[in-house]
């Protein structure tokens, strides 16, 4: 294991070594129609969605395998994950009979005074978004009244606490809270939609509660310039000492860089690009030759676990839109490595051998997400062809009877599949894939923002 403590001059030298070796436009690219892969893309994508509507319709997510369904949010009262998920996609790639029925069983159906706990985060990011991105697609009043009301009863969960941390879990009808012990990725993933919410609405009640959130963790910085991951929303103290890119911290991040591409925060862009800077300085270490971020201690930056997970494939397209795109392409390096020796991503790698600590994994889009970030920046194919083989593999591996699903088990030969397809699979990976390889015309990519859910809150051409 190598510790890693460079500046962007030092990566740019050791990519001109053997390291860019690795990353030569494969032969493929050179002669890939990008334009039928990306109609590929959209024909399987609405395969799925038939097979949603006729097994599943208005349920938050399908079991591809036994065309059954089940409630992710609240067991037994489903709120049409799925389908909202799914909206901006449909309007991206012209479904548009699709996504009108969507809406009408959004404006008809979704109501969201319910007495039962939703999570905080999750509700924001998948539902809030989802209804946002779509009132952004075609303009519907009712989907942004949606919006508002959702987020006005997820604010309880931001109110219920001193410091403003919102609790884990909040009473859609009642506002009652629970779980105060909660970490950076579920106190810190609202500034993206709550500021679009207070765009759209005119109040700025929404952004100003969640970047409170965000500024009380970010002014417990380490001298190393890190926070732990975990925190309590009752004491505003860490609760834990590790410091991490993945699990508990991931869209944090993203939605620091986001508040200013969004917004023009200029001090969320000075704590993105100080937050990075440190993660590359004291948490980046070579394994085997790759680079990864393990977890460390928040104040010594020793580490603390051996493990990275699939999830924190987000940060080289992070780093990459942040200015630190030597360390962005390194990293994919890290994940390429894993998609061609593995054929599916494992969902946690031991950064020491780079073996599987999980033979498990839930159709994972972060590998596209960052590759799609990356060639945002340069257009390079070598982006789009490592995509591909991300597209072509999850055909291969999790096209069930009823559609896409996640997979037991990936060593095996062909691979275990599981039976059930979660709701980002709607609005992640395959609008990646297409926008990559159609690059439609109903999106600026140029002015395009993407949600941690991969929601488009800007971009839309006419909006």
């Amino acid at each position: 294991m190598t510790r890693l403590s460079f500046n962007r001059r030092t990566a740019l030298s050791l990519m001109a070594g053997g390291a860019t070796a690795g990353f030569a436009l494969p032969a493929m690219a050179r002669s890939e129609d990008w334009a039928v892969l990306g109609q590929d893309v959209k024909s399987e994508f609405q395969w799925a969605w038939r097979h949603y509507v006729e097994q599943a319709w208005g349920k938050d997510e399908i079991n591809p395998v036994s065309g059954t369904s089940q409630s992710f949010f609240i067991e037994g009262q489903d709120l049409g994950l799925s389908l909202i998920e799914a909206l901006d996609t449909l309007w991206i790639m012209e479904l548009d009979e699709e996504f009108e029925a969507g809406v009408d069983w959004v404006k008809a159906n979704l109501n969201f005074d319910v007495d039962g706990e939703a999570q905080t985060f999750e509700t924001n990011i998948r539902l809030v978004g989802g209804l946002l991105s779509a009132h952004l697609a075609c303009g519907d009043p009712v989907l942004l009244a949606k919006a508002k009301d959702l987020a006005d009863r997820l604010l309880k969960a931001f109110e219920a606490s001193p410091h403003g941390l919102p609790y884990r879990y909040v009473n859609l009808r009642t506002g009652a809270v629970r779980d105060p012990e909660t970490n950076l990725a579920e106190i810190g993933t609202y500034a993206a939609e709550f500021g679009v919410l207070g765009q759209l609405t005119g109040d700025d009640k929404y952004y100003a509660a969640a970047k409170r959130a965000m500024k009380h963790a970010l002014d417990m910085r380490s001298d190393k310039g890190l926070m732990a991951a975990n925190i309590h929303a009752e004491t505003g103290e860490f609760t834990s000492r590790n410091a991490s890119i993945d699990v508990y911290a991931d869209s944090f991040y993203e939605y620091l860089w986001d508040s200013w591409e969004l917004f023009g925060d200029a001090e969320m862009k000075r704590w993105a690009e100080e937050c990075l800077g440190a993660m590359v300085a004291h948490q980046g270490r070579r394994y085997e030759g790759r680079l990864w971020f393990p977890m460390v201690d928040y104040e010594t930056a020793e580490v603390t676990g051996m493990s990275q997970t699939v999830l924190g494939g987000y940060l080289a397209g992070l780093l990459g839109q942040a200015g630190f795109k030597a360390e962005g392409d390194d990293f994919l390096r890290s994940y390429e490595d894993m998609q061609a020796r593995y054929t599916i991503i494992p969902e946690s790698i031991d950064v020491r051998s780079g073996t599987p600590r999980g033979v498990r994994t839930g159709l994972r889009p972060e590998f596209a997400d960052a590759c799609l970030n990356l060639w945002q920046s340069d257009r390079d194919e070598r982006y789009r062809a490592l995509t591909a083989v991300h597209y072509r593999n999850m055909k291969a591996t999790s096209k069930a009877a009823y559609g896409y699903t996640s997979l037991t088990d990936i060593t095996t030969r062909p691979m275990a599949q599981g039976d059930n397809c979660p709701g980002y699979w709607w609005s992640e990976q395959m609008k990646y894939y297409f926008l990559m390889f159609a690059e439609p015309k109903r999106i600026d990519l140029n002015r395009m923002v993407l949600s941690t859910e991969a929601n488009v809150l800007r971009g839309f051409v006419g909006a």
